[in-house]
């Protein structure tokens, strides 16, 4: 019992002085995502409404119980863009553990192992950089289908190599420390110097490319259903986007206001929030950059 409540004081003692290292901008994006989180997570309980059937008037203007308006078919707004919040949350998250967690681990492997792991590794890694991503994507969320599983293995495979290429920069130099020669001579194995070394010592480079990965992943989801590419059922803020502008005559109706203005908001601070959070730990992982 005392060792856990020591552990939950130290993890507190360690994310308030990491609070006391953000800006201004840093804190105010930590509480702009938290807020987001909380609103994805809590999505049912948020409207009174469905996200997936008509619940009032079409195209209904914010006011009354409908706070943000209805589409063309009277769903709530507020209702898809709480649910829409999952869907980036989620896409966000399995792509950052996915691609920069696990892209990172390929890489610290590949530089510590090094010989001819290490250059097949670094061959794949120059292969898909050179690739042009955006419409590969396109092509294989096309021919695989567009269920948020897939977009998110499809973003995945495609966003891996970056953070595996730092990963493996930052342990080339890292197993050349003493201690670290110690403990594979006196027998460590690669697991055990990976779980105990080198990923707690890189985590905090890792963390702001994973940031950075799920900032994209996001935008890049909201990209593919953007062009109709999503998952129909998602809800996603990209879908409502994409439904909006095939409106005919959004434009020249007052329909914009709330029907295309409220979603892009919410994208726009999301992806905001976490560009502002991945420069504050970048600062906190490498103090040359104060």
């Amino acid at each position: 019992m005392s060792t856990t409540k020591n552990r939950l004081n130290t993890l507190l003692d360690k994310i308030i002085s990491w609070w006391c290292f953000f800006s201004i901008t840093g804190k105010i994006a930590v509480t702009t995502l938290i807020i987001i989180v909380l609103m994805g997570v809590f999505a049912p309980h948020l409207s009174s409404f469905p996200h997936d059937a008509s619940s009032g008037p079409p195209l209904n203007p914010p006011g009354g119980e409908h706070f943000l308006g209805t589409d063309e078919l009277g769903v709530d707004l507020w209702a898809m863009i709480t649910y829409g919040a999952r869907v980036s949350i989620m896409v966000g998250l399995g792509t950052a553990l996915l691609a920069g967690l696990g892209g990172g681990i390929i890489g610290i492997v590949a530089g510590y192992k090094g010989g001819w792991f290490d250059k097949i590794i670094m061959r794949i890694i120059d292969v898909m950089i050179a690739l042009p991503d955006l419409p590969a994507m396109i092509v294989i969320a096309g021919f695989f289908g567009s269920s948020l599983t897939t977009i998110i293995l499809v973003l995945s495979l495609f966003s891996w190599s970056r953070p595996a290429r730092i990963a493996r920069a930052q342990a080339l130099s890292l197993k050349e420390q003493p201690y670290l020669k110690m403990a594979s001579f006196y027998g460590g194995s690669t697991p055990y110097l990976l779980y105990k070394h080198f990923v707690p010592e890189l985590f905090p480079i890792l963390s702001v490319s994973m940031i950075r990965l799920a900032s994209r992943a996001i935008v890049t989801e909201a990209s593919l259903a953007f062009i109709g590419l999503g998952d129909p059922t998602s809800r996603s803020w990209g879908l409502i986007l994409n439904h909006a502008l095939n409106f005919s005559g959004i434009y020249f109706t007052p329909y914009w206001m709330w029907w295309l203005l409220y979603p892009w908001i919410a994208l726009t601070l999301l992806v905001v929030s976490l560009a502002l959070l991945g420069r504050d730990l970048e600062k906190i992982a490498d103090p040359r950059m104060q």
